[in-house]
């Protein structure tokens, strides 16, 4: 069953009055991000987009959120055109986005608490998703008290305790030391193994891109479409030893080889907006 199929969708952000940008060699008011996207992704699939920096990723994601529309094209959540935040979506965002006034139950309660599900029940759900991230003990404590891997759990077990059936997470771990992001990722997986929601994550990581998904998504450079779907075979549950092998390394350098030009487009296309040679 699909659950998100994206259509032809186009973005272009308006310029302040007076700037202007260089397009396919004319000037422009209008800064194209988003060119023709074409997705579908099934109910209960982990999804993984990469690309080069700056080349529209956490915009797709936004659209699929129903926080910034399509100039053209249009974003499905099962079968209904996403046109405001849907009630069965919950976003992750790089940053941790907690209330630093409310404890780490408090902050997960926070969501349900909006949804207007009674006190009992979300203080047991907030209880329940803590305890899976491995936070019992520290319900009490507030962001201020918690390492940023301890925030970003407490970030994620929010999102998770509205039992959402798209889970769209822009770049969740990048802020993170390597020791706790790899802790992350296979406690992400752990979890989603169990309640497989359809999960489209955005990383600058191949490693992670290849780590968590069931299809890699390459986009090319701005403004973006897909240029690659890389199905991964790698069998689940998955551990971290799995990156060692010649599967996972095989994986990597398909993922590089497609992304690889892209990048190198994005720099150039930097250099020239910034007026140094390449």
């Amino acid at each position: 069953m699909d659950r998100i199929v994206i259509n032809n969708v186009h973005k272009a952000f308006a310029l302040k009055p007076g700037q202007t940008v260089v397009v396919d060699g004319q000037k422009s008011v209008r800064i194209p991000v988003l060119d023709g996207v074409d997705l579908t992704v099934r109910s209960g699939e982990f999804i993984t987009l990469v690309g080069p920096s700056g080349s529209g990723k956490s915009v797709l994601l936004d659209i699929i959120a129903g926080l910034t529309e399509a100039s053209s094209g249009e974003a499905m959540i099962d079968g209904g055109v996403v046109r405001r935040p849907h009630p069965k979506t919950a976003y992750v965002f790089q940053q941790y986005a907690l209330f630093p006034w409310r404890t780490a139950l408090q902050n997960v309660e926070y969501a349900l608490e909006v949804r207007g599900t009674p006190k009992a029940e979300r203080r047991e759900k907030a209880q329940y998703f803590l305890h899976l991230f491995g936070l019992s003990g520290f319900e009490d404590r507030f962001p201020s008290q918690l390492s940023g891997g301890m925030q970003q759990r407490v970030a994620i077990a929010r999102a998770l305790s509205t039992d959402p059936e798209v889970l769209l997470m822009d770049e969740p771990f990048a802020a993170l030391d390597a020791q706790t992001r790899d802790i992350l990722q296979t406690e992400l997986l752990r979890i989603w193994a169990q309640i497989k929601t359809t999960v489209v994550f955005v990383t600058h990581s191949i490693d992670e891109a290849i780590f968590l998904a069931d299809r890699v998504v390459v986009m090319t450079a701005r403004p973006a479409s897909v240029k690659q779907i890389i199905d991964i075979d790698l069998g689940r549950p998955r551990d971290i030893e799995l990156r060692n092998g010649q599967a996972f390394n095989t994986y990597r350098t398909q993922v590089w080889e497609s992304l690889r030009d892209e990048v190198r487009k994005a720099q150039r296309d930097w250099a020239l907006a910034s007026g140094y040679a390449m």
